[in-house]
């Protein structure tokens, strides 16, 4: 126990010292070689070393696609992911692990281990959108490395606005989220606001070291680069709606979404528990009427 927890401790210390952002733009370069005789076995050792399930893959030949990147993001089997259908349903945004979920206390969104965060910080210091989410409801999931990396939407929604924060790129594994304080609220993120049946709706696309880039389908890709200012671009005007279960983004390479809604119209599944595992289109949660 003690060896494990020095070396974890050590793991952690080490992402403060290490070139973040430096390490993501290499990898970034990496994932997109189009060179057989390197993207061929390093995608067959990842095959192996995380035991990625290819058979529910559009395209299960791991040969046939052009770069890492593009592997990595790969479409499903449109029977992969069955979206549940009944009209209250919450659905999950993504193949992932919960790492929280319940209820936003005021500004401050638990994050693990007696930490957290802040609401205000989250969305990138915005107030109009810290004070829609203040006592509304959350739920985290961590995507590993052999996920499904698109990500899709819980509820039909129409967008208001994005926005880019800079940050750090810290990993966020269980390990880092439990030893560095405010995390998601410090690395990089991408925040995406829409108005759905169930009022406003928060998909925050969290980036960690190794993610080269955070995208969307309206706006392509948004990092890099990271920049060091706040970025808002106000999408009102677009008049853009997407359904249930239709993608929004995706992360090339893994990380974490946050979900978040405001007030008290959506109620998380009882067994929405830290540790479980989720699939894209499950259930997750449902409505409130009235």
């Amino acid at each position: 126990m003690k060896s494990s927890s020095l070396r974890d401790t050590l793991f952690v210390r080490l992402q403060y010292l290490l070139p973040q952002h430096g390490i993501s733009r290499l990898v970034h370069a990496f994932a997109r070689l189009r060179i057989g005789w390197i993207k061929n076995p390093f995608t067959r050792w990842f095959i192996h070393r995380f035991d990625v399930d290819l058979s529910e893959a559009l395209e299960p030949d791991y040969r046939a696609y052009p770069d890492f990147n593009s592997f990595f993001t790969r479409a499903l089997k449109p029977e992969a992911r069955p979206i549940d259908p009944a009209p209250d349903a919450v659905v999950s945004p993504v193949d992932g692990r919960v790492s929280q979920a319940g209820r936003i206390d005021g500004d401050a969104i638990f994050q693990a281990k007696g930490h957290t965060y802040s609401v205000h910080t989250l969305l990138g210091e915005t107030r109009r959108w810290t004070d829609v989410f203040r006592n509304g409801v959350f739920t985290t999931l961590y995507l590993s490395p052999r996920d499904y990396h698109r990500i899709h939407m819980p509820l039909t929604g129409t967008l208001q606005e994005t926005i880019h924060v800079p940050g750090r790129l810290f990993s966020v594994n269980p390990v880092t989220t439990a030893r560095v304080p405010g995390l998601f609220a410090r690395n990089e993120r991408v925040v995406t606001v829409f108005d759905t049946e169930a009022g406003p709706m928060a998909l925050v696309l969290v980036g960690a070291i190794n993610v080269g880039s955070i995208e969307t389908v309206w706006q392509g890709e948004i990092t890099p680069p990271s920049g060091r200012t706040i970025r808002h671009w106000d999408q009102v005007h677009l008049n853009l709606t997407l359904e249930k279960g239709q993608e929004m983004g995706r992360f090339n390479m893994g990380s974490t979404v946050i979900l978040l809604f405001s007030d008290e119209r959506v109620q998380w599944e009882p067994d929405l528990q830290p540790e479980k595992f989720v699939r894209m289109g499950e259930r997750i949660g449902r409505i409130r009427k009235g």
